[in-house]
């Protein structure tokens, strides 16, 4: 038995769109900024596909994502098809030269004994400050690129 959770966080950057895009839509970086995602492997035979393994505190989760809607500079928007069950989607707002907005929803089924050891607004708590903090360490990932540029 699980119960479905999700969670929305967003963050904005200073810098374009286009920069901002290209950096989160490289998903085999995504360790370098989130902290719970050790890694990231599309698959050769399908690029809609990848497999992500999840480690924190010795739990250790993997699954199969699914891209099931992308479109550049908008949005890129995912489920799991096999492992652990998540689905979500990654929205991008252009705002010229004010930057841009990362907008994070991330919806997952947890296992029943995960609710056992803590309650469902204690969990939610430390996975939305880590998804805020994961997109903290994108903006300071993006700077980092932007002033490389």
């Amino acid at each position: 038995m699980s119960d479905w959770l999700e969670h929305t966080v967003q963050i904005e950057v200073d810098a374009p769109i286009d920069l901002v895009w290209n950096l989160w839509s490289d998903l085999e970086q995504m360790p370098n900024w989130m902290k719970w995602i050790e890694s990231v492997k599309v698959l050769e035979d399908d690029p809609k596909l990848s497999r992500w393994k999840l480690a924190s505190g010795g739990f250790n989760f993997t699954w199969l994502s699914r891209e099931i809607k992308l479109i550049p500079h908008q949005i890129l928007q995912w489920e799991s098809v096999d492992g652990l069950p998540n689905r979500g989607a990654i929205r991008f707002y252009d705002r010229g030269e004010q930057g841009s907005i990362v907008k994070m929803t991330v919806a997952y089924s947890a296992p029943g004994f995960l609710f056992q050891l803590m309650d469902k607004l204690f969990l939610g708590r430390i996975v939305e400050s880590t998804l805020y903090a994961d997109l903290e360490r994108f903006r300071q990932y993006v700077l980092k690129a932007k002033g490389s540029r």
